[in-house]
């Protein structure tokens, strides 16, 4: 593409060189930068890109992309430079154009929030096919075009990874794109120039407070998605939440709420649940759901509220949603021939941890659903907390899993480039002395659950919260294979 044409998509502060050279390629890791190139330097966490400029130049990049004037100070002949307010948004743009502006193509619907993402992306995806319409998926398990899968890097990928994505479901003929927009993707303008026809909040709680720093920087950067939005779309809020007005207040979209404790545009609540789902009545309608828990309560009036926004009829919508099976990893159920459960799930988070551990005792405890030795059935828990992450909510976690359970297994989950013990450590510090006499500490994951496993009789429940539907293990920047599914069923 001619950098003239490629640049109308950014307000350029200054450019030095000629314009009407052909872009080869848009390159951000200097690693990939080849003859014809142009480089976005971007500042970064931990290295400054600018610092590569000279080295792109010298692989022959014809074009560089920056925000920090300085590095004008060495210009190149036969090398453009194009000085921006802000590179990592500059990138967004530029991908954005690069690729024919896919997401003016397809009608982009993109889900935020701490917990329910993955589900809320991926079912909306799912009806929508199940409507027979071709539609993408952008998520944490996987990425799809249309009915083709494609293993996920990031929950949200890099700007160009996230356009060539869009730009192949148009090709493919999807009319629909459902993405997960992490609160990493805002605040590093990966979305940056993207066309949303909608969004969607579903909760906010403690994460990622080692990236952003504070509570509020965190709630800040997922208000940026809603104030993004155009007087045309539409913004779909979680009204439990005490964050979903916030997200809307400024946004220029036509705001709809969802609730299941007060009054909201799309209302619903439990009418009857067990481990197998839920019957539920949403909008005064009665439907059953092969879902569990309040959290999914939720995570489907969303995934409802949303369906209606994109103007498809209610009763086909609750058809489909009784007809949706869980995603991989969350609240995912396997029973044993010994008559115990293990739910594998994704909960890794203070909140989704206690939200998941409500539900199963919530079931446990209902008289009209449990088995008839349920008095004694007993929830055996087992969890760790990930590397180099949020140190602050492992004692909580702990916590939070001691006081809902009546077996507690501490474990690793991926523990990077951490000591498991060290993280380990830290979760139970969360606990008294006497908490601590009655919890089982097992660094190994696999021999955690193979003993949750041992341990649990006729009627119990193991919960395996953490991992959900990954399938490795990072231990010193090493990815091993490992699976939560493969070692209980192994077991059984």
């Amino acid at each position: 593409m001619i950098l003239s044409e490629l640049i109308q998509a950014i307000e350029p502060l200054q450019v030095i060189g000629k314009t009407d050279v052909n872009v080869h390629a848009i390159q951000f890791d200097s690693r990939k930068v080849e003859t014809g190139d142009l480089f976005v330097a971007q500042a970064g966490t931990a290295v400054d890109g600018h610092t590569f400029i000279p080295s792109c130049v010298e692989k022959g990049a014809s074009v560089i992309v920056l925000d920090n004037s300085q590095y004008l100070a060495d210009t190149k002949d036969g090398v453009t430079y194009v000085l921006v307010k802000n590179s990592e948004q500059a990138l967004g743009l530029l991908a954005h154009q690069w690729y024919g502006r896919p997401s003016e193509k397809l009608t982009l619907v993109g889900v935020t929030g701490t917990n329910g993402k993955t589900t809320i992306a991926t079912l909306l995806y799912e009806m929508v096919r199940a409507m027979g319409y071709k539609a993408g998926l952008i998520s944490t398990v996987v990425y799809y075009v249309d009915g083709t899968a494609y293993p996920s890097t990031h929950t949200t990928p890099d700007a160009l990874a996230l356009n060539a994505l869009l730009a192949q479901m148009v090709e493919a003929g999807c009319q629909y794109a459902f993405m997960e927009v992490s609160s990493h993707s805002i605040a590093q303008e990966r979305i940056a120039g993207l066309k949303f026809a909608g969004a969607m909040f579903t909760n906010l709680t403690r994460d990622h407070i080692d990236y952003h720093k504070t509570f509020d920087n965190y709630r800040d950067t997922k208000k940026r998605l809603f104030d993004g939005l155009r007087k045309e779309a539409f913004a779909v809020t979680n009204a439990d939440d005490k964050n979903g007005l916030v997200m809307t207040q400024n946004t220029r979209a036509k705001v709809f709420t969802y609730s299941t404790q007060s009054m909201a545009d799309h209302r619903g609540k439990i009418l009857e649940e067990g481990f197998d789902g839920m019957l539920l009545s949403i909008d005064g309608q009665e439907v059953f759901v092969p879902l569990v828990g309040r959290f999914n309560v939720s995570n489907l009036l969303c995934i409802y509220s949303a369906a209606l926004c994109l103007g498809f009829e209610k009763t086909e919508v609750l058809r489909i949603l009784s007809a949706l099976k869980p995603v991989n990893g969350r609240f995912e159920t396997i029973h044993s021939p010994k008559g115990w459960t293990a739910i594998i799930d994704y909960a890794h988070t203070p909140d989704a941890v206690e939200n998941v551990i409500c539900t199963i005792n919530e079931i446990l405890h209902n008289q009209t659903l449990k088995p008839s030795n349920s008095q004694t059935a007993k929830l055996i828990t087992v969890v760790g907390c990930g590397g180099n992450r949020d140190k602050g909510k492992r004692p909580m976690m702990a916590q939070i899993a001691k006081r809902g359970s009546q077996q507690l297994i501490l474990t690793s989950d991926n523990p990077r480039d951490e000591e498991p013990a060290d993280i380990l450590k830290d979760m139970t510090d969360g606990l008294t002395e006497d908490e601590l006499r009655s919890t089982l500490v097992i660094e190994d994951r696999a021999a955690a659950i193979q003993t949750a496993c041992t341990l649990a009789q006729k009627g119990d429940v193991i919960l395996v919260a953490g991992k959900g539907h990954e399938d490795y293990q990072i231990i010193k920047g090493v990815k091993h294979h490992f699976d939560d599914h493969e070692i209980v069923r192994k077991y059984i």
